[in-house]
């Protein structure tokens, strides 16, 4: 029996895709893929409230490398 995948809806796919940009951001800004990837993980509430404020990634990305 086939294993249907579970489909994510629009808005968290359009947070995860956000947090990718932010994620290269932050690895031209010095950081590695591991550390960036990483510092998403820990602050994900932190990253979601600048998603939901507006915030572009590369604006997000300035102010967690501040």
């Amino acid at each position: 029996m086939a294993k249907k995948q579970e489909e994510l809806d629009p808005e968290t796919m359009a947070l995860i895709n956000w947090c990718i940009e932010v994620e290269g951001f932050l690895v031209a800004g010095g950081a590695t893929q591991e550390q960036a990837q990483e510092h998403i993980e820990e602050q994900v509430e932190w990253f979601t409230d600048q998603f939901y404020d507006g915030l572009t990634p590369e604006e997000a990305a300035k102010e967690a490398l501040a």
